[in-house]
């Protein structure tokens, strides 16, 4: 391994690292007239893979090299420095002659979306520095979510739980009327489902994204799958006046993780019964097409705007929140039927039109042993 290669390998290690390593190369690089072409040529190629935003700057505010990404992100633009704010880190660094650092968010060009950076500028001896920014945008979406989910969750415990703190109290002060004692009990029971059902979901999304359900699959027939789904489901459609029905392609196996499939099934149903008036069918069918095994859940109900499409299989995103909380939807259904399809390899779409009905396809990758001979 040559001395460059030697210097610049703490880069893929990390931002600190890979400053050092680079303030080390630059300063011998500097310090040698000759080859010097060779060496720049030599730190190009050595910076461009690397996933970090990476750029030597000369003295004059030249970039020298950088890396793939630092250009991609604009953080980088020809042979200048792009943004205005990096220019500012660049000159304190270079003024109290330390480190200087500051967390950027770079707006999306045309072929990138917006990238947030944690900045780093480290100034050398002969005026160049070494300007490094540590893609942080996961971690930031991460979090954003991580609170969004938090707030949602409190949100949605805040409405059960009050109603049944309220519910209990008016319960108490109509000790004397035995009916009234009973209605309120009635919907304190109500509450308390729906407060159970919306913990047993928020439980189900957490591990579904703790854990790989292929870790330890299993090959999954498709035809008991469905089954059992729509008997889970038979009772809440029968009283509210739906028809349901199922008709599955035979031998079609998927692997996976046969309870979590069923329950993705499960919600999917569910979620059709909920948004079809009495007098509405709903179907659910299997179809093996390629490699692929397509389970389709269709109803004739209301339907679903092309506007709330995009965001049907958001966290607690409700289509009709009335609607929703009247018959116990906590939101949370098709964000873990999401979640399962993406587990399992697959996807979940949706074909939806308003007063005409709506179609959810779980698409599931075959089973060689439930593949065409």
């Amino acid at each position: 391994m040559t001395p460059i290669a030697s210097a610049l390998l703490g880069l893929v290690l990390g931002a600190g690292l890979g400053a050092l390593a680079v303030w080390v190369w630059v300063r011998r690089a500097m310090a040698r007239s000759a080859g010097r072409v060779v060496e720049r040529q030599h730190l190009t190629e050595l910076l461009a893979p690397l996933r970090a935003a990476v750029a030597v700057v000369s003295d004059s505010d030249a970039v020298l090299a950088c890396s793939t990404f630092a250009k991609d992100c604009g953080l980088v633009r020809g042979s200048t420095l792009g943004p205005t704010e990096v220019f500012d880190l660049v000159a304190e660094a270079r003024t109290h002659g330390r480190p200087a650092e500051r967390d950027l968010r770079l707006p999306p060009g045309p072929a990138s979306p917006a990238v947030q950076l944690a900045m780093r500028v480290v100034p050398l001896s002969n005026g160049a520095v070494v300007v490094i920014g540590e893609d942080r945008s996961a971690d930031l979406r991460f979090s954003e979510t991580r609170r969004d989910f938090v707030a949602n969750i409190t949100h949605e415990l805040k409405t059960p739980i009050g109603a049944i703190g309220l519910l209990a109290e008016a319960a108490d002060s109509a000790v004397d009327d035995p009916e009234a004692v009973h209605t309120f009990l009635g919907k304190l029971a109500k509450e308390n489902r729906r407060l159970n059902e919306l913990v047993s979901q928020i439980i189900a999304l957490s591990r579904l994204q703790a854990e790989d359900p292929l870790l330890e699959a299993h090959n999954v027939d498709v035809t008991g799958l469905l089954e059992s789904s729509v008997a889970r489901c038979r009772e809440i459609a029968d009283a509210g006046g739906i028809s349901l029905s199922l008709v599955a392609e035979p031998g079609l196996r998927v692997v996976g993780d046969a309870d979590e499939l069923e329950t993705a099934v499960t919600n999917l149903v569910q979620n059709a019964v909920a948004y079809s008036e009495s007098g509405a069918r709903v179907a659910v069918t299997s179809h093996g097409v390629g490699d692929h095994v397509e389970i389709r859940v269709s109803d004739n109900g209301i339907g679903i705007s092309q506007a709330d499409q995009v965001r049907v299989f958001e966290r607690f995103f409700r289509v009709n929140t009335d609607r929703s909380r009247a018959s116990g939807g906590t939101g949370l259904g098709l964000s873990i039927v999401k979640h399962v399809a993406n587990a399992h390899g697959g996807e979940v779409t949706v074909w939806s039109k308003l007063g005409q009905g709506s179609t959810f396809t779980l698409r599931l990758p075959r089973s060689q042993e439930g593949a065409p001979a």
